[in-house]
């Protein structure tokens, strides 16, 4: 099974369009400790030829151009893409959708929750049903990944509810402090291949690592996990918004509630972070931070990764 990384930053992209902050502009300024990353996605294959994309960042258009796996091989219309996987609404993980509209067929995989979110919504029409199978993804239940026209891409996932948050623009002010969020509005997934061992764990949404989750991670040989703010009061203590990790629905990577802390002891084998926001200094490969995550036994995902199962 072989797993590419296509975007490795949060929503807004690495650097974010209208940052002016010092990471940005290290970027900006091509320094080689400060790489450039796109919004969170990743590909995987079970055979090489054939591919599933985990979640369609708004920047789809790019990653699908700048990694070769994913380019048209025959005729003058032709995809490798045969399904599109979604562990929530979040508009940094569906606006992508609307770079697929060319009347091309892959099957579309979401919870019942975000199915509802993508129905509601008229602009996603340009998925021609004629083209485009829109599967709905029963948590705790292991589906086969099939294209659009119904054949087996070798892939299985098991999706599986994680505490999180509704969309930032599903959110009801009314509904009390979670704000309308409701089982399934965020979802981790396990990825396995037919006859290619135990898979691995794709989660790059989560707000707490809580004691069902910390059971199913132990072991694991290989998690994708929620990098996005280094500590909670990161955005806020920067000048780059108002909003803490936690009313964003993200763990912090450090604290005594952080995931440093949570997988401590969980024996996983490989320990990745990706949706990684453009404040964070894990970012940058000379920081304390980065030396820090990296003492601890994880990685920080960078877009064209390529990792092997």
């Amino acid at each position: 099974m072989k797993v590419l990384v296509l975007g490795a930053a949060a929503g807004g992209g690495y650097p974010q369009w209208n940052c002016n902050s010092t990471l940005c502009r290290r970027v900006r300024a091509g320094d080689p400790a400060a790489r450039p990353r796109t919004q969170s996605s990743i590909a995987v294959s079970a055979d090489g030829a054939r591919w599933a994309v985990f979640n369609a960042s708004p920047d789809l258009r790019q990653q699908f151009n700048d990694n070769p796996a994913l380019h048209p091989k025959e005729g003058l219309r032709h995809t490798p893409l045969g399904a599109v996987v979604l562990t929530n609404a979040d508009v940094d993980h569906v606006a992508g959708l609307l770079t697929l509209r060319e009347r091309q067929a892959f099957a579309l995989y979401a919870s019942g929750r975000v199915q509802e979110a993508l129905a509601a919504n008229p602009i996603f029409n340009v998925l021609h049903p004629d083209y485009v199978a829109r599967r709905a993804l029963e948590l705790g239940q292991a589906a086969a990944i099939r294209d659009g026209k119904g054949a087996d891409l070798g892939l299985t996932v098991t999706p599986f509810a994680v505490p999180g948050k509704v969309a930032l623009y599903l959110e009801d002010q009314s509904a009390g402090p979670d704000f309308g969020t409701r089982e399934g509005d965020t979802i981790g997934l396990k990825i396995e291949a037919a006859g290619q061992g135990r898979g691995f764990y794709y989660i790059p949404g989560c707000a707490a690592v809580d004691g069902p989750l910390a059971e199913r991670l132990q072991g694991a040989p290989l998690v994708l996990f929620d990098g996005t703010l280094y500590h909670d009061q990161e955005m806020v203590e920067a000048g780059l918004g108002s909003k803490t990790g936690k009313r964003m629905g993200h763990i912090s990577i450090s604290g005594p509630e952080g995931s440093l802390a949570a997988f401590d002891g969980l024996g996983v084998g490989r320990r990745i972070y990706i949706h990684i926001n453009n404040s964070n200094p894990v970012l940058l490969e000379d920081s304390a931070e980065r030396r820090s995550v990296e003492a601890a036994g994880w990685e920080v995902a960078y877009d064209g990764q390529e990792i092997e199962l």
